[in-house]
């Protein structure tokens, strides 16, 4: 019995030039402002400061979803893209990097759950690891050329999910278990010693002949990536590559083909190194676009563009402005449930199914896109081992309005400590359905309730004055995350697990 099947294909190989080239580039901690192109209904000063013009280039030729919504920190966010699991569900709540320990911070008052640190897998050969098939393993069983550049963190160190190529990738560029990096400077050899020896776990590999030559890595990945097209050419066989930048992800290094540019608009230092590194991820979209155009590839290959959190808004020392406001309008940032930590830039160009310069509204989340890519490359037959929480949205790019997403539940869970503080960061969950959302913090069991079209900073809480509705979602969001199986913190005095939002 066979896995997979097409639509409209009798064999495994036959009409491969009829299915779509698939591109999915993602941006490690791009923040929903971080971007020239407005994701709200009106410009903001971040939209003022920073220049994206491929990625305005891109969304008019696509849609942009502007309620786009993907996980509080990275890992967790790449693990259910991967799966198409929620969070919740497979447990990889908390950035992953080390094989068997994890990466929280303490607690003198709560002890946290056994969370999967090691990551996912397709075996289940290591403790604490999620055992998925990924898309990307039944995009290539099915005839596709399978790229990875860039950053990865799916798996720990020393375990099988730290290597792109046990999840099906041809190709692997630089992509290990870390994720970040120790510099993006070619004059520090991206993180290794004269000698060659890396000096950090987040040293980046693989790219030794750009050492000492001034390009930026950002511009290394981009042309890596280009050489793997040029060679997935050749094969005759739709090709997916996924374009995932360590931009602009800290530490915020200055990319010196932009930063002067910055600085003389009157950018403090932190500000133009932090804009350089967004146009430099910027460029690399352009020159990924100029490719499929030179190539004549562009009319058959779907872009997915995309962030994997909210923008870093906890740190003094890398960016400026008062702390938590780095993606105002949102509240907070990267590692937060509020919408700061949570909503992401997402544009989709596809010729002819989708209506170029367009917006929509509806709530999706990262998971979303497992089903929907698999729909895209037109395997409609597949068997996975895991429970698959994402919803195709091939309706909704096709101008659908598609009943499934009207009143969808969106949960989070971080049963964690992340590390950084601030507001809606640590030990807590969160549901989205319709306009509402709520967030429950499981060690105080407080309930914050907002009506987020209305109140897109979430500075209006309604949980006093709308004790139906913070009922009706506490249940569905505790309901929820026991159908899942999801973790919780337990109150370390007494042993005692802390409660669901709905008990």
């Amino acid at each position: 019995m066979t896995a997979t099947s097409f639509v409209g294909c009798g064999s495994l190989y036959a009409q491969q030039y009829d299915r779509p080239n698939i591109i999915v580039f993602i941006v490690d901690d791009m923040g929903w402002q971080d971007t020239s192109l407005p994701f709200w209904d009106k410009k903001t000063k971040y939209n003022e400061m920073y220049e994206t013009p491929n990625m305005e280039r891109l969304a008019k030729q696509g849609v942009m979803f502007t309620q786009a919504y993907a996980c509080p920190v990275s890992s967790p966010t790449r693990c259910s893209l991967m799966t198409g699991m929620n969070m919740a569900r497979h447990r990889v709540t908390n950035w992953t990097l080390q094989r068997d320990k994890t990466t929280d911070d303490k607690s003198d008052t709560v002890t946290l759950p056994e969370w999967n640190c090691n990551g996912i897998a397709q075996v289940g050969t290591v403790p604490r690891t999620t055992v998925a098939k990924s898309f990307v393993q039944l995009l290539k069983d099915s005839g596709y050329h399978t790229i990875h550049c860039g950053k990865a963190h799916w798996g720990a160190i020393d375990t099988p999910g730290e290597n792109p190529c046990h999840f099906g990738f041809d190709v692997n560029i630089t992509g290990t278990a870390a994720g970040g990096l120790a510099t993006y400077l070619s004059e520090l050899n991206y993180g290794h010693t004269r000698d060659g020896k890396p000096y950090a776990l987040n040293s980046i590999p693989g790219l030794q002949p750009y050492w000492g030559t001034g390009t930026f890595v950002t511009e290394a990945l981009t042309k890596e990536a280009v050489k793997a097209l040029d060679k997935a050419k050749k094969y005759g066989q739709p090709f997916y590559l996924y374009m995932s930048h360590y931009a602009v992800h800290i530490p915020i290094d200055k990319d010196m083909r932009f930063f002067p540019k910055y600085v003389r608009k009157g950018l403090s230092d932190k500000d133009a190194a932090y804009a350089s590194l967004v146009e430099g991820m910027d460029k690399s979209l352009g020159d990924i676009m100029d490719w499929l155009e030179k190539n004549d590839e562009a009319k058959n290959t779907i872009i997915v563009f995309l962030g994997d959190n909210g923008g870093l808004a906890t740190s003094e020392e890398w960016r400026d402005g008062p702390l938590y406001t780095q993606n105002s309008p949102l509240k907070c940032g990267k590692g937060s449930m509020y919408e700061g930590g949570i909503r992401v830039p997402f544009i989709v160009k596809w010729n002819d199914v989708v209506k170029p310069d367009t917006r929509n509204n509806t709530s999706i989340m990262i998971e979303d896109l497992f089903p929907t890519i698999l729909h895209m490359a037109r395997i409609d037959d597949y068997k996975v081992p895991q429970t698959v929480d994402g919803k195709d949205i091939v309706p909704l790019l096709e101008g659908k309005n598609d009943a499934t997403f009207k009143n969808r539940s969106i949960v989070w869970n971080f049963p964690n400590i992340w590390g950084n503080s601030g507001p809606g960061i640590n030990l807590n969950c969160a549901i989205r359905r319709g306009d509402w959302k709520l967030i429950y913090n499981y060690q105080t069991r407080q309930k914050e309730l907002y009506n987020i079209p209305q109140d897109i900073g979430e500075n209006n809480d309604l949980a006093d004055n709308n004790p139906s509705k913070v009922k009706e979602l506490s249940t569905i969001l505790g309901k929820t995350l026991r159908q899942m199986n999801a973790q919780r913190p337990v109150f370390s005095a007494t042993s005692k697990p802390c409660a669901w939002p709905d008990e």
